[in-house]
C-alpha cells in the first residue's frame, strides 16, 4: 500500500502561481511513476503530468506545457507541481497518483491516489 497526501493547493489571480506537494508514505516511493491529474466540476479527470521513477523524464499535457513543472525527492518521498502563469480553467481539483509500473496519461493505470486538493484561479 501507498498512502499519498496532496497539499498546497488555494486561491490565486490569474498569473500567479502555486505548488502543490504530494507527500507518500507505506511501500518503497522510488518504485514508482507519479503522476498529475486533475477534474474541474462537471469534468473528467485529466492527465496533467508524470514523471519517471528516477525522475530524469517528465510529460506533460499540452494545455500545461511550459507552465507547470514536474518533480520528485526521493529521499523525501514526495513529488511537486510548481504551477506557474496560471489561468482560470486551471481551476480543479488535483490529484496525485502513483504507478509501479512505467507511469502513463490513462488515469487506470495508476494504482494509488490522494485525496486531492483544490486549485481555484481568480480572473
Amino acid at each position: 500500500q501507498v498512502q499519498l497526501v496532496e497539499s498546497g493547493g488555494g486561491l490565486v489571480q490569474a498569473g500567479g502561481s502555486l505548488r502543490l506537494s504530494c507527500a507518500a508514505s507505506g511501500r518503497t516511493f522510488n518504485n514508482y511513476a507519479m503522476g498529475w491529474f486533475r477534474q474541474a466540476p462537471g469534468k473528467e479527470r485529466e492527465f496533467v503530468t508524470r514523471i519517471t521513477w528516477t525522475g530524469a523524464r517528465t510529460y506533460y499535457a499540452d494545455s500545461v506545457k511550459g507552465r507547470f513543472t514536474a518533480s520528485r525527492d526521493n529521499a523525501k518521498n514526495t513529488v511537486y507541481l510548481q504551477m506557474n502563469s496560471l489561468k482560470p480553467e486551471d481551476t480543479a481539483v488535483y490529484f496525485c497518483a502513483a504507478d509501479l509500473g512505467g507511469g502513463s496519461s490513462r488515469a487506470s493505470d495508476y494504482d494509488y491516489w490522494g485525496q486531492g486538493t483544490q486549485v481555484t484561479v481568480s480572473s
